[in-house]
């Protein structure tokens, strides 16, 4: 189950990806904004392999380290003194 602030997560990036493609679309129609097109594909570009990296790569070994150390149980020696 997913908690709250990954839908919210999933929810912005959606939000914010399908407004990007809408204003690209637009500016692709209009035929006026070449140079503004080539700016937006660069950054489509950039924010793409920014979430393959954070999915696929180091984030995400250490976003799943975190919540494997999270969810343990520590261990506690009894000749320790505190």
């Amino acid at each position: 189950m997913k908690t709250a602030k990954e839908i919210y997560m999933y929810l912005l990036a959606t939000v914010v990806i399908a407004g990007f493609f809408i204003t690209l679309v637009f500016m692709i129609q209009s035929g006026e904004y070449k140079t503004e097109v080539n700016m937006i594909v660069g950054a489509l570009i950039g924010a793409f392999i920014t979430v393959v990296g954070f999915f696929f790569g180091s984030s995400k070994s250490s976003a799943d380290k975190n919540e494997m150390i999270l969810n343990s149980t520590p261990i506690i020696k009894e000749n320790e003194s505190t």
